[in-house]
C-alpha cells in the first residue's frame, strides 16, 4: 500500500499530497515525508527548510511566497489543527500557466 496519495490541482505544478494514517489503539501514525516516495516522477525531494507556524486568530492570511529563478523554491503546506484555504498562483510570465490559480481545503482532519 503506498504512503501518499498524490493528485495533480488543475494543470499547474501544484500537488495535492495526503499521507496516509495508520490507526491502533495507542493512536495513529503518519509518515508525513519520505525522500524515496517523494522521489517519484513530480514530486520534489530536495527540501532545504522547514517552517511551523500558528495563527492564533481566525481568518489571519500568512505566506505570501514569491520566489524569482534561478532561486525557486517548493512549498511542502501541511495542517495540524483546524483548517487552512491555500492558494497558488502561477506568475511566471511566458509559462503556458500564467494567472491560473488553484486553491484546496486542507485541514487536519483530512488524513
Amino acid at each position: 500500500m503506498s504512503k501518499f496519495t498524490v493528485s495533480r490541482l488543475v494543470n499547474m505544478d501544484v500537488l495535492l499530497v495526503q499521507p496516509r494514517k495508520v490507526d491502533d489503539p495507542r493512536g495513529y501514525f503518519i509518515e508525513t515525508y519520505s525522500r524515496k516516495d517523494f522521489g517519484q516522477p513530480g514530486l520534489v525531494n530536495d527540501f532545504v527548510q522547514d517552517n511551523e507556524s500558528l495563527s492564533k486568530h481566525q481568518g489571519t492570511i500568512r505566506g505570501l511566497h514569491f520566489q524569482v529563478p534561478p532561486h525557486p523554491q517548493a512549498k511542502l503546506v501541511r495542517v495540524l489543527k483546524g483548517a487552512i484555504f491555500d492558494v497558488a498562483i502561477d506568475l511566471s510570465r511566458g509559462s503556458p500557466a500564467f494567472g491560473r490559480w488553484c486553491a484546496a481545503t486542507l485541514t487536519a482532519a483530512r488524513v
